[in-house]
């Protein structure tokens, strides 16, 4: 008897120590919502779009050797009210904080391996310096715009400052493979700000996913070639956004308009996951 125990007692210990990691999954986190924007800004008529508000999302990845984080949201966890009303910054407002949805997945940004962030607009940057015990993986051109003495435009550098410090990996308007193994690849597209970058994550029931920040801000961009009045070089989006509908089209990707409300209207949230 004490035999078969010893024997028991060293499969369980075996087991534990071999079990898999658990497999590739997404995380949606709501970072509330953007209304009340003139469609001109984005070079459309009212009559033109099914929807005219936007989303704010963040995304946490996680993989087996690791997670990342895709953006951080519109307004930062500090800036919520005390007695746990809404945050509101001119157009942007929201009800939950992202620490607490990442706690009720399990997750705190200690935990965050890497920190990708499709661009530095303010939409997109609030809750970066939570991420700072990352490793921030920016485009050069990006990162060297964030950190001039006076940037300008749709920029807020105290929402990102302690970013400069972090570990980083540069890129050069080049892409890159987070783990090495093909399931999450960052993606140069430059145009929107000079170092915009997307991120493809292969999931494994749903497929590839392209997390696609700013390249697009509504569907109907995709079908009119349209872009924003404040794009940093619309030419080079019209070439980034040509690469990543050929890459949809090699590869069947899902494309993920960041600010779409429809498509994420459809998306479980956290502490639900996609795989």
């Amino acid at each position: 008897m004490k035999r078969l125990i010893l024997v028991l007692t060293i499969v369980a210990i075996v087991a534990a120590c071999t079990t898999a990691p658990p497999a590739l999954r997404l995380y949606v986190f709501d970072g509330g919502e953007i209304t009340g924007l003139d469609p001109k800004l984005f070079g459309f008529a009212r009559e033109e779009l099914k929807e005219v508000d936007f989303v704010n999302v963040s995304y946490l990845v996680v993989h087996p050797r690791g997670t990342v984080m895709f953006d951080t949201g519109g307004i930062g966890d500090e800036h919520f009210p005390t007695d746990g009303s809404p945050a509101k910054e001119g157009v942007m407002s929201a009800s939950k904080k992202l620490v607490p949805q990442m706690a009720a997945a399990g997750y705190k940004p200690s935990d965050v391996t890497y920190l990708v962030m499709s661009h530095y607009h303010s939409d997109h940057t609030a809750n970066a310096n939570l991420f700072a015990g990352a490793t921030w993986i920016v485009q050069k051109a990006e990162r060297d715009y964030m950190f001039q003495d006076k940037p300008q435009g749709i920029i807020q550098p105290a929402t990102y400052s302690a970013l400069r410090n972090a570990t980083t990996k540069v890129l050069n308007n080049e892409d890159f493979d987070v783990f090495g193994d093909g399931t999450v690849v960052v993606k140069s597209t430059p145009g929107h700000t000079p170092g915009h970058q997307v991120m493809v994550v292969k999931l494994p029931k749903l497929g590839p996913v392209i997390l696609s920040g700013d390249l697009y801000h509504y569907p109907e961009e995709i079908t009119t070639g349209k872009t924003p009045t404040f794009e940093f070089d619309a030419a080079m989006s019209a070439k980034s956004r040509a690469a990543i509908q050929a890459y949809v089209k090699e590869t069947g990707a899902t494309l993920w308009i960041e600010h779409d409300k429809l498509t994420h209207a459809a998306l479980p949230k956290a502490p639900q996951f996609v795989e």
